[in-house]
């Protein structure tokens, strides 16, 4: 029974074996067609149910990116009109040029038929025909659309000591340069190892620049490219290093890449690696971005230098110059701030680099009150740069070489950091266009901002209430400050636009332009605008461009002005004017006497008038850009009246909002369409000064051609 059992089995195993034609010892490349294309089937459906689960596994990750991408960037705005004015002047990627218009209709023919077929001259004529040349009238071609480059639009950026930041930093900056790329802002990135050796100086920048490549290649839909033979230097010529490939450069960034470019150059005569200044690296790769490092030859028609120049500016537009240093913004030692918002460079690098220069050799002259001046400065209490050196390299106790204090050889440091970093803005921006903008910030903000509110307040327990913007971001947005550098330090608060609970310094970011010259007529250094100043200045004086000042007033206020009338009026009471650039913006201020007092010249008159600003104006092609109604209103509250001035305006007037966040206080004049503002500290406690103020306000005759009664 058991051995029919077993046959049984055995045969049916057989049968089972034929049935299926499948044999353990036969291999898979043997099996018939049914079982081979069942097995690829099941493979198949295996792989496709792998694949789709990638495929959607990189659409979430896509959808994630692209999610945190537009929420950075609108939040990166001041506004919402500025994320979408942004969005708007976004191009779209050129089109790929028609291949079926550009190819001969012999290449058109070929190209449809299978490899291998040779028509000949079949179809069309022969390839001596095609390739015959071709005689026009004109003797310079026309280059067609696709052979021009898009204009590439470029930040500059470098940063500093990154062998300092931890790996979050890092990454986040690293991040923040891929948003940046996205929004079709290119980045050349300079590594600057600080005060290193040469030799290891060359090894750490090499490091720190791998190490920052591999972070932006860690990031979906990002790459980079370190090119170590960026620059050349000549040993005879000895002087600054110049750009060895502009077309490697060029290449690179036009394919997305970030590019990192560590401070090594190579000798032109002797071939070899040498070390070279970051600042000098960034100022030489701005010159060739400018379109400035062309050499012509002597021999050279002018008109074709000119016209080789504007190609290579053509090809790209250095748009911003940014450095990343952990000391963050330029300090302020003078006024209630502490660290400048916006640097007008034309106005301000002269007095900013004196403070500075001040500080530091007050700092080497052992002046102690100078130095518990600079100690209790927030930005030096603040800045991680600081709290490296004196948890790392110094302690109180121990003593330095030199014989300072620790302490002092820090701030030393610290201020000499500031001064270069000053420097290189300067000169860079110097080189490049007025529309061109900088900014000088930390790597710690920027990877602050970078990261999302969960990730950042995982270890806090407190909720911030609003995300902070990313400096580079915002800047790139809207090119301003992430600050109105005119609002007063106490309306200031959080930078990024709210208190926020996972910020763990404070910010620092200092905006910089090329910007324009201010002109204060009289010079309140020289003499004060008192009320007792005789005679006055008169807008007839030589000083003073009458014409474009008219000009100026009628463009900003949209209405025509009655000049004589008005010159009539406020002739004998000026107290100064302010004009910003080529009268792109500029301030009329008064001295008001209020109705019912004597104006005689006594010293009781002229207690009682009122520092007025009459006018207030800027062009409307400068409106909202460039800083000009800032740097007006900053001159006009800190150096021409820092005591005080007021002024009205209309109740329905949109720029409302922007005077009430820069004045002191304001008040509604009864049975009238007029609003007052002043920036008069203590105005409200004064009842007789008050008075004054709004019987001035109230009194003021508009002098318009169209003789409407109300308007600002």
């Amino acid at each position: 029974m058991s051995s029919r059992t077993f046959n049984w089995s055995r045969t049916a195993k057989s049968s089972l074996v034929k049935q299926h034609l499948v044999r353990p010892s036969d291999p898979i490349a043997a099996r018939p067609a049914q079982a081979q294309n069942a097995r690829a089937q099941q493979v198949a459906e295996f792989s496709g149910s792998r694949e789709s689960q990638d495929r959607l596994g990189h659409r979430a990750k896509e959808k994630l990116l692209d999610r945190e991408f537009f929420l950075s960037l609108l939040n990166s705005a001041s506004t919402k009109r500025e994320a979408k004015s942004y969005l708007a002047r976004l191009k779209a990627s050129p089109a790929k040029p028609n291949q079926e218009s550009t190819e001969s209709p012999k290449e058109s023919i070929s190209a449809s038929l299978p490899s291998g077929v040779n028509l000949g001259s079949f179809y069309g004529a022969s390839r001596a025909v095609y390739d015959s040349p071709v005689f026009r009238q004109d003797t310079t071609p026309t280059p067609s659309a696709q052979d021009i480059p898009e204009r590439l639009h470029l930040a500059l950026i470098k940063i500093t000591t990154p062998q300092l930041l931890d790996d979050v930093v890092i990454n986040g900056v690293a991040k923040t340069l891929s948003q940046l790329v996205r929004l079709g802002m290119a980045c050349c990135v300079v590594v600057d190892p600080g005060k290193v050796d040469s030799p290891a100086g060359r090894q750490t920048a090499i490091e720190q620049a791998n190490r920052i490549s591999a972070a932006v290649d860690g990031l979906p839909d990002s790459k980079s490219f370190r090119l170590d033979s960026a620059l050349s230097i000549s040993e005879r010529a000895s002087g600054p290093p110049t750009v060895l490939s502009r077309k490697v450069l060029l290449s690179a960034l036009r394919d997305g890449h970030v590019v990192l470019v560590p401070p090594i150059a190579y000798m032109e005569e002797n071939p070899r690696a040498v070390t070279v200044s970051a600042n000098d690296a960034a100022l030489a790769l701005t010159k060739e971005f400018a379109g400035l490092s062309l050499n012509p030859d002597p021999d050279e028609d002018p008109a074709v230098t000119v016209r080789r120049i504007r190609t290579l500016q053509r090809e790209v537009s250095l748009d911003r110059v940014i450095v990343l240093d952990p000391l963050g913004g330029i300090p302020a030692f003078k006024g209630p701030q502490s660290s400048h918002v916006f640097i007008n460079m034309e106005q301000e690098f002269d007095q900013i680099k004196d403070e500075l220069s001040q500080a530091r050799t007050s700092v080497s002259g052992n002046n102690n009150s100078s130095k518990q001046a600079l100690s209790n400065n927030q930005i030096l209490e603040t800045n991680p740069m600081s709290k490296f050196v004196n948890r790392e390299i110094v302690s109180p106790e121990e003593p330095t070489t030199s014989g300072q204090s620790p302490d002092a050889e820090m701030m030393e440091d610290v201020l000499d950091g500031h001064l270069q970093n000053l420097r290189l803005a300067q000169q860079a921006l110097a080189m490049l266009p007025s529309a061109s903008s900088g900014i000088i910030t930390s790597p710690q903000e920027v990877s602050y901002s970078a990261h999302s509110p969960p990730q950042a307040a995982s270890d806090l327990s407190a909720v911030g209430t609003r995300r902070q913007r990313n400096p580079l971001i915002h800047h790139l947005l809207t090119d301003k400050p992430l600050l109105s550098s005119s609002l007063p330090p106490g309306r200031r608060g959080s930078s990024n636009g709210g208190f926020t609970a996972f910020s763990p310094i404070t910010s620092h970011t200092t905006f910089v332009k090329r910007g324009m010259p201010l002109t204060i007529l009289p010079n309140p250094y020289t003499k004060p605008w008192v009320a007792q100043t005789q005679p006055r200045l008169g807008l007839n004086d030589p000083s003073i461009d009458l014409p474009r000042l008219v000009t100026l007033i009628e463009d900003s206020f949209d209405r025509k002005l009655d000049v004589q009338n008005y010159l009539d009026r406020v002739n004998s009471r000026i107290a100064g004017v302010i004009v910003a650039g080529e009268y792109e913006g500029g301030a009329i201020l008064t001295w008001e006497t209020p109705p019912g007092v004597p104006d005689d010249g006594s010293e009781a008159s002229a207690a009682r008038m009122v520092p007025y600003l009459d006018k207030f104006a800027v062009l409307k092609r400068s409106q909202g850009a460039g800083g000009v109604a800032d740097i007006v209103f900053n001159a006009m509250v800190r150096t021409c009246f820092p005591n005080g001035v007021c002024w009205r305006s209309r109740i329905d007037n949109p720029v409302n909002k922007w005077y009430f966040e820069r004045s002191s206080g304001t008040w509604k004049l009864a049975d009238s369409n007029w609003a007052m503002f002043w920036t008069t500290p203590g105005l409200v406690e004064d009842t007789q000064r008050f008075q004054d103020y709004e019987a001035v306000c109230r009194s003021i005759q508009p002098s318009w051609a169209d003789k409407k009664s109300v308007i600002d």
